[in-house]
């Protein structure tokens, strides 16, 4: 089949892209399209309206923001000999997504766009397309052969310093994907899709930008927040972002550089690494203002967990002694003692200890906040609420069970999963049930969850089988206690303890 091209009047430009053959179903990708410049180090992304009537080579992956290595294969188990190729770093081409869309017309008219933000601890690009392992090509050939076709878009952005700012600017990628959704809106209507029918999605730290983008954003149809939202990282006084701006800033002093605005970027990424800073947050911003209590600008939302999310500290916390542990919750002085009760911490037994503190971070950081998220915009009838949980564990170990990014795994088949049928089969159910949604058809019944797993089983459960499978008791004192309460014992707990390389 001929290389797709498509001629987009409004940018001025002949996008010349590459066919992918997915089971021979044919898929058009256009990769590393540049949506936004950055015009200097720290400063507010500027919109590419025009390329100037150029022929763009869309064939293959743009920069991603320069950042520390983190192999990605680490936490989800993935094979040691699957490789994966090193990707071009530039923090001032960064800004630049990928399409990947059907290779024939749809007779259906302009078709629904799935727009996907990464995640990776707001630090690092966690399973990109061009690592294979987040390559949207199988999800679009599955919409192809449901006869539901669908569009994705992924964006690039932003990590880390070069995101966070020196002072000036705050939450630039934040602002960088703001100009990434808008440019879907204008432009992808060239390339067949929809600009009123998008689903903004993303996992982890991704699913952290997407909760903010439904708070403050322009509205749009769907959304979908996996394993993630404000209550994970929620935005944190500039106080504390100018004490970690500080001290990058006088770890590339000692490196020899005047600033962090001057010092050349592998300066920047040296002192990332130096000074252990492997997560970073959203800064306080009025557009976020009491986002708690602020409904979601979406018509409808997919939100749900993995059994064992808290996982990315476990090596951190198994560093504390039980007593070091239930120190934490004791300080609580009206509700730490029922909460360390409730999660069996027990200082002088230090495993019981340890795996208390991680269901308690589990449930508060993301069990809880799908109930929250969803019961707010139930009460409001704001938006229908689609809710799931993933319990089928990893398919290459299964005792590191249904961990925190394993659905990465499932949702995208980017890695081949045929050794495991049952997992193969979550990922296909998985998929289907997406593109579903994307499409605005329902998932599944709105008053039931969906559960994936284990087992390969996949099907819908009530409320009754949902209580087996999570900590409803211990989900209901958190909710009574509220997030003033509970957070300063998170906080205690996981303090400089999280990890991709769990």
């Amino acid at each position: 089949m001929a290389a797709p091209s498509v001629q987009h009047e409004k940018l001025g430009a002949t996008f010349n892209g590459t066919v992918v053959d997915i089971q021979g179903v044919p898929v058009h990708q256009f990769r590393g399209i540049k949506y936004a410049s950055v015009p200097a180090r720290f400063e507010l992304p500027q919109p590419v309206d025009s390329f100037g009537g150029k022929v763009v080579d869309a064939t293959k992956y743009g920069p991603r923001c320069p950042q520390t290595y983190i192999d990605v294969r680490h936490l989800l188990r993935i094979p040691e000999d699957f490789k994966i190729e090193d990707e071009p770093e530039d923090e001032f081409e960064c800004l630049n997504l990928d399409i990947c869309a059907p290779a024939s017309p749809s007779s259906k008219g302009p078709l629904p766009v799935l727009v996907w933000i990464h995640g990776g601890s707001q630090v690092v690009t966690y399973c990109s397309a061009a690592s294979k392992i987040c390559d949207t090509s199988r999800i679009v050939a599955d919409s192809i052969i449901a006869g539901k076709p669908i569009i994705v878009v992924s964006i690039n952005y932003r990590l880390n310093i070069f995101s966070f700012g020196d002072g000036k600017e705050k939450n630039l990628a934040i602002k960088d994907q703001r100009l990434g959704i808008d440019w879907v809106r204008k432009n992808i209507s060239a390339f067949g899709g929809n600009p009123n029918n998008i689903t903004l999605a993303g996992e982890s730290a991704g699913a952290i930008y997407v909760h903010a983008h439904l708070i403050s954003g322009p509205p749009v149809k769907r959304g979908v927040l996996a394993s993630g939202s404000l209550y994970l990282s929620s935005p944190l006084p500039l106080e504390r972002g100018d004490g970690l701006i500080k001290t990058l800033e006088a770890k590339v002093r000692e490196l020899g550089h005047k600033s962090l605005r001057e010092a050349p970027a592998p300066a920047l990424v040296q002192a990332l690494k130096d000074c252990n800073v492997n997560t970073m947050w959203i800064q306080e911003d009025p557009e976020l203002q009491d986002w708690e209590t602020r409904l979601e600008q979406v018509d409808e939302l997919m939100i749900g967990d993995v059994e064992f999310e808290s996982v990315i500290w476990r090596n951190g916390i198994e560093l504390s002694d039980g007593e070091t542990i239930a120190a934490a919750f004791d300080k609580q002085p009206k509700w730490g003692t029922k909460f360390r009760k409730m999660y069996h911490v027990v200082g002088d037994r230090p495993t019981a200890a340890k795996l208390g503190a991680l269901d308690f971070v589990n449930d508060t950081r993301y069990t809880l906040p799908v109930e929250n998220i969803a019961d707010k915009l139930s009460s409001a009838k704001k938006a229908t609420v689609y809710k799931y949980l993933i319990d089928q564990p990893n398919p290459w170990q299964p005792s590191s069970r249904a961990h925190h990014a394993v659905d990465l795994l499932f949702l995208f088949g980017g890695v081949d999963l045929s050794h495991n049928p049952p997992a193969e089969n979550v990922g296909r159910e998985m998929r289907r049930r997406w593109v579903d949604f994307v499409n605005g058809d329902a998932p599944w019944s709105v008053e039931r969850r969906f559960a994936y797993g284990p087992f390969g089983e996949c099907k819908e459960i009530d409320e009754v089988q949902f209580a087996a499978r999570r900590r409803v008791p211990q989900l209901k004192a958190l909710r009574e206690a509220g997030t003033g309460v509970y957070l300063p014992i998170v906080f205690a707990l996981t303090a400089g303890r999280i990890s991709l390389l769990n």
